[in-house]
């Protein structure tokens, strides 16, 4: 059974860190590029970061310089450590088996981990 489970999510006061874990099973996660998203009620979903299955990252400009994307192939896992963390990041963050929002038509994707940033 196919399966991506997203763990790591709390809350946190403005200017913490959390680290989110994107863990797959019933396929190998480094066949895919694998995308971490948000989601708000305000907002719709945003694409925050990706990598690629050669290993290259994007990030979107509202995270880059404060989230760092990685992958552990061997746990077949991939992580998105967040850092500085504000009020505006609070979302509920999913990853998927995709990098855009258009790509995620079709993909592989989790149920999502609630991030809430407030002090």
């Amino acid at each position: 059974q196919v399966q991506l489970v997203e763990s790591g999510g709390g809350l946190v006061q403005p200017g913490g860190s959390l680290k989110l874990s994107c863990a797959a099973s019933g396929f190998t996660l480094n066949a895919y590029p694998i995308g971490w998203f948000r989601q708000t009620p305000g907002k719709g979903t945003e694409a925050v970061s990706c990598v690629s299955t050669s290993g290259s990252t994007i990030y979107s400009n509202s995270v880059k310089g404060r989230f760092t994307i990685s992958r552990d192939n061997d746990k077949n896992t991939v992580y998105l450590q967040m850092t500085m963390l504000k009020p505006a990041d609070t979302a509920v963050y999913f990853c998927a088996t995709a990098c855009t929002v258009v790509a995620l038509e079709g993909a592989y994707r989790g149920q999502g981990t609630q991030v809430t940033v407030s002090s």
